[in-house]
């Protein structure tokens, strides 16, 4: 934290140590009675259907007699992740969505958390209004958002298209080279307002006194907004970057449905299209190992953002 923050904070702070907390923990049934609408459909739900994905991708489809003999499903160890490893069009997906996620989540953190300060301001004005309009994009559904933006990208029926063609540029934003950046801006207009929300949340939490204490030491709005509210809120800015990069490489309904309109678009443009595909040609098997190999990068790509972003904020 600034200097600034923490003179304020100083001034804020209460002279008293700490207090104790007294009282004893709840009984173990209240815990349970807690925990288990949570727990049992976290396992039906979500730890089943990974042990089945994880069971999967170690089997492999063994046929007897040649071509057209009998199939059988054996164990197959690591042989299905070996494809995955050697398979181009994988990689060709990952260095896709690595590009997208280095340049569309940076822009959409920055535009939720500039929202996030706008409307955290007194000068503003109808902040209500103003919070709705940028939270209501995320209310729509994702396909439902993509079904939306094809219309405004496509050449033959786009008005936003007709208009810049009317004055003299012509843009092709499902051509080979814009189509990932399209779907790009439509996971940043759906998904902007939800992290604007966290951001906001954490602001709204922050103890009016310490803007007053920092206006006292001659801090402006600009210097209390990045010098002491964003430092204050990292923890939510890590938190909705953490997700941001989940939802990355689980893009799929964008390219989807831009694939309808758009033949730059494959069948493998994402890993998660690519898994999809390999299960539509009934192998099961690849595409769990494909599931599997997903899951385990978005869980190194963000645990190892979480922590190294955490020790240097200091939490």
């Amino acid at each position: 934290m600034t200097d600034i923050a923490t003179r304020a904070t100083r001034r804020v702070a209460s002279p008293g140590g700490r207090r104790r907390l007294n009282g004893g923990g709840p009984r173990a049934g209240t815990i349970f009675a807690f925990v288990i609408p949570f727990f049992l459909p976290f396992v039906l739900f979500y730890l089943v259907p990974v042990g089945y994905a994880l069971w999967q991708s170690v089997r492999v489809v063994r046929r007897t007699g040649g071509q057209y003999g009998t199939s059988y499903t054996t164990f197959g160890g690591f042989e299905q992740y070996t494809k995955v490893f050697q398979n181009d069009e994988f990689w060709s997906s990952v260095g896709r969505i690595g590009l997208f996620g280095i340049v569309q989540v940076p822009v959409m953190l920055f535009v939720a958390l500039v929202i996030a300060l706008l409307l955290d301001t007194p000068l503003l004005r109808l902040k209500s209004v103003f919070r709705i309009a940028a939270f209501m994009p995320y209310a729509v559904p994702g396909v439902i958002a993509a079904i939306m933006w094809s219309y405004l990208y496509s050449p033959q029926l786009s008005p936003v298209v007709d208009l810049l063609n009317g004055i003299g540029l012509h843009p092709d934003f499902l051509g080979p080279g814009a189509v990932l950046w399209s779907a790009a801006n439509i996971s940043t207009w759906l998904w902007t307002g939800y992290n604007m929300l966290i951001m906001f949340s954490a602001l709204q939490s922050i103890p009016q006194e310490l803007y007053e204490a920092a206006k006292l030491d001659g801090a402006s709005n600009w210097t209390i907004a990045w010098q002491i509210k964003v430092p204050i809120i990292a923890p939510s800015i890590i938190l909705t970057t953490v997700f941001s990069i989940i939802g990355t490489l689980q893009l799929y309904a964008e390219p989807a449905v831009l694939r309808q309109i758009s033949s730059n678009i494959s069948s493998t443009f994402t890993p998660n299209m690519l898994a999809y595909a390999v299960a539509s040609g009934n192998n099961y098997q690849q595409a769990a190992a494909i599931s599997v190999v997903i899951a385990v990068i978005t869980f190194v790509l963000s645990f190892g953002f979480m922590r190294l972003t955490s020790k240097r904020a200091g939490l």
